[in-house]
């Protein structure tokens, strides 16, 4: 692959928070590393909030992404969800601090649409073309499998608007 961009994706969550790291040259992705940081175990805000973070700094540290692409807050019927939602995409936007890393966001419906081709795609469906659209052959933990699928909707984000700019100029 030429001149590969490194991607850093990120589906939060308070409990769980899923990331996958892919490169990327516009046309042709693959896959780096995928998995997802366990807070569960961890009492309170404040700790759970620093195991994110401290999680994602060691990732960035030792993978090294020049952009990360993070799952937008999803305001459903529970206020307090919400709330530790944003407090986890904070943690790790706070990651990112000092790395000289580009941030862009997406909401779900756009990432389901770009992987899928549904905005309302199933967890399922989301697995299975991820690991399609990056020939992996196992399987692909839910929270991994959504990071990877916002990684590769930055991808071709991406690359659509380098491709218009191109034209444009």
């Amino acid at each position: 692959m030429r001149n590969p961009v490194r991607v850093l994706g990120i589906d939060p969550g308070f409990r769980l928070t899923g990331y996958g790291i892919v490169d990327t040259n516009g046309q042709d992705s693959c896959w780096v590393a995928s998995g997802f940081i366990d807070a569960r175990k961890v009492d309170g805000t404040a700790a759970r909030l620093e195991t994110i973070h401290a999680a994602l700094v060691g990732l960035i540290s030792q993978y090294r992404p020049s952009e990360m692409a993070v799952e937008s807050v999803f305001v459903a019927k529970n206020a307090d969800s919400a709330l530790k939602l944003g407090q986890a995409r904070a943690a790790a936007i706070c990651a990112t601090f000092g790395h000289d890393i580009a941030v862009y966001e997406y909401a779900a419906r756009e990432v389901k649409q770009a992987i899928v081709g549904r905005g309302a795609a199933g967890k399922e469906q989301m697995q299975h073309m991820v690991r399609v659209l990056l020939g992996i052959n196992t399987e692909l933990q839910a929270d991994a499998a959504d990071a990877l699928g916002i990684a590769l909707c930055h991808a071709h984000r991406r690359s659509a608007g380098q491709r218009l700019a191109e034209a444009m100029s």
